[in-house]
């Protein structure tokens, strides 16, 4: 082998051993397949990453409860994470975003560096458009009354579900996102915050015309008032008591908020110019 051919061989193995490990989750009602030109452009652009694309809860099983996805895709990716000492980084769009959230704060045996959520309702869901996807014969005004049922939380919707004018029947019934939250406090609390703390970064991204995830301003956790007003993140409790460690995130230079115009909710993970300008700047 010449001197050159050494140099070049050297230099690709340098830049590929400077990539850390990418793991992917699909949204709800798709599967692994919608990632895949996430996953082709980031190994196009940073040659040899490892990419794992989540392959579990595809199409309708992805309706199964959240607490169930999160257990059974944190436990494979937990197994990954133990190949990977120097860390990982991970990207998940819609609810695959929130189930990522689940996992990085439930699980404490798994080394996240960077987590991207991906237009995901992480305040909670509240819209027509979302429950048209999946449930065409609901109205957002009814929808409480199956979602805040025993019935309705064996659903994931069901499970972050938050009707801004039934809060009482959100607390009583929901069993997913107010403990994840830490709205509610449970014996997991202090792990949920603790967990989401060992990020180096937290990356949230998302944009007005996504016309699906309602408020918009959920994937930044920013939400509704009983009114339908939005509270944007910085003036909701969950930041200004730092219930999970959003604002010690935030304080530490570690929370960053993307805003892009003009993306329907259906485009984000299918568009290139999403990947470049704003999933590969933060991983490395």
């Amino acid at each position: 082998m010449t001197l050159k051919l050494i140099i070049l061989f050297n230099l690709f193995i340098n830049v590929s051993l400077s990539y850390k490990p990418v793991i992917l989750v699909h949204g709800i009602m798709t599967g692994s397949g919608s990632m895949e030109i996430i996953k082709y452009r980031i190994q196009e652009k940073h040659p040899g990453t490892i990419i794992y694309n989540v392959n579990r809860f595809e199409r309708w099983s992805s309706l199964e409860t959240m607490w169930h996805q999160v257990l059974e895709i944190g436990q494979d990716i937990a197994n990954i994470s133990s190949q990977h000492p120097e860390g990982i980084n991970v990207i998940g769009y819609s609810q695959g975003g929130l189930v990522a959230r689940g996992i990085i704060q439930t699980f404490s045996n798994i080394s996240v560096d960077t987590f991207i959520s991906l237009s995901s309702p992480q305040a909670g869901q509240y819209g027509a458009g979302f429950l048209h996807v999946v449930f065409p014969g609901l109205v957002k005004e009814t929808a409480y009354e199956l979602f805040y049922s025993r019935v309705g939380q064996h659903t994931s919707v069901g499970n972050y579900w938050k009707d801004p004018y039934h809060q009482k029947l959100y607390e009583t019934y929901s069993v997913f996102l107010p403990y994840l939250n830490n709205h509610i406090m449970s014996d997991k609390s202090a792990d949920f915050k603790a967990n989401i703390l060992k990020l180096k970064r937290l990356v949230l991204i998302g944009g007005p015309d996504d016309q699906v995830i309602t408020p918009w301003q959920s994937r930044y956790f920013g939400y509704y008032s009983v009114n339908e007003t939005v509270v944007e993140m910085k003036s909701q409790d969950i930041y200004l008591e730092d219930t999970i460690g959003l604002r010690t995130l935030d304080e530490s230079g570690r929370l960053h908020i993307v805003t892009v115009p003009g993306v329907n909710h259906f485009d984000w993970h299918m568009n290139v110019s999403i990947v470049d300008d704003c999933l590969l700047p933060y991983l490395d």
